[in-house]
Formats: structure tokens, C-alpha cells, sequence
């Protein structure tokens, strides 16, 4: 299993635009096949604070999700016009 862990900070004023966009690229992420776990979370005082943990079977999973048109359409796209995306870290199980 590929678990990723990344950070994106709203630019100013866009916190609830940035929320509406993790939350749909959650719901299309949670169709494929290969994806495990898709949770974005909004920090509780910090609200331009987001971390979007993923779970995915396996880099080849993963590849999928990154190639995929809702993958494109959100984070290539909508997402950075709106947010800074931070620290991105990998992890597998143990």
C-alpha cells in the first residue's frame, strides 16, 4: 500500500473555494479502482490549512489517479489557481 500525506495552504479568501474543490476531487478520487482512502481535512483553527491524506493500492494505483481526468481537472488545474499545495510525503505500510 502507497499512503500519501500533502499539505496545501488557500490563498486569502479563497478557504471555502478550496474546501468545495478537495471535497469533489474526493468524491471522483474514492471511484477508482485502485484507491483505497481519499480524506481531505481542513485545519480546525487555521482554515486556509488543508491536508488531504491517500491510500493507495499501489504505484500503479497511484499512477492511475495522477493520469486521471478529474486528477487533471483539479489539482493541475482549478486547485492551484486557488491554493499553494506544500509538503507532499510518501509513505508504505509496514
Amino acid at each position: 500500500m502507497i499512503v500519501l500525506a500533502v499539505t496545501w495552504i488557500a490563498n486569502a479568501g479563497r478557504e471555502a473555494e478550496a474546501a468545495r474543490l478537495f471535497q469533489e476531487l474526493a468524491v471522483e478520487s474514492r471511484k477508482e479502482p485502485g484507491c483505497l482512502l481519499f480524506t481531505p481535512h481542513q485545519h480546525k483553527t487555521e482554515p486556509a490549512k488543508f491536508l488531504v491524506y491517500e491510500q493507495f493500492e499501489d504505484e500503479v494505483a497511484l499512477e492511475a489517479h495522477r493520469a486521471a481526468p478529474h486528477f487533471q481537472t483539479y489539482v493541475k488545474g482549478e486547485l492551484i489557481k486557488v491554493a499553494v499545495r506544500g509538503d507532499g510525503n510518501m509513505y508504505s505500510q509496514i
